[in-house]
């Protein structure tokens, strides 16, 4: 018979999953509506207008990277990131857990952290300088793109504080949250 979870610990991964997991991918899957309609716009005056825009490009890099880089932590939430499960699923709760727990600390948050502090300073570069696009004719701001970095390091340094707690508690109680 295994312990019951403190309820410090329940709350805090739930505050996590819920706030953090949950609410961004219902906040950010909404991205992909204006890459549709924009890409879609494209398609339709391009070939039945023979008049493409010069906007199309660089509106559905940005919108398809922020969605990419945004939709990251509730990815990690929904255990949908590649990993190699095929050689951990013979494996029990307690081993799994232990790989887990330290491959949080050794690779995860150190990875998140140099993302946050580079993406940081890129960021802080690009609004300094309002930094425009030089792909199209149209020159778009890119700040706001590169601004998406950091945040997005952010949500997943979070939701990988929710996952080390579940790994840890899998690797000392040898059962899965």
């Amino acid at each position: 018979m295994t312990a019951t979870p403190p309820r410090a610990l329940l709350f805090l991964i739930r505050l996590i999953d819920r706030t953090i997991g949950e609410w961004s991918g219902r906040v950010f899957c909404f991205l992909i509506v204006p890459l549709i309609v924009g890409l879609t716009y494209e398609v339709f005056v391009r070939y039945f207008f023979r008049a493409p825009t010069i906007w199309a490009y660089d509106v559905a890099y940005m919108l398809y990277g922020s969605h990419f880089m945004l939709g990251a932590a509730y990815t990690l939430y929904k255990g949908g990131h590649v990993r190699t499960d095929f050689f951990s699923m013979k494996w029990s709760a307690r081993t799994r857990g232990w790989i887990d727990t330290v491959s949080y600390l050794l690779f995860f948050f150190p990875g998140m952290i140099l993302l946050f502090l580079f993406g940081f300073e890129e960021a802080r570069q690009s609004w300094s300088v309002l930094e425009t696009s030089d792909a199209s004719p149209w020159r778009p701001p890119l700040y706001p793109l590169k601004t998406v970095i950091p945040f997005t390091a952010v949500l997943l340094f979070l939701q990988g504080v929710s996952e080390f707690l579940k790994s840890t508690y899998a690797a000392l109680q040898g059962e899965w949250l």
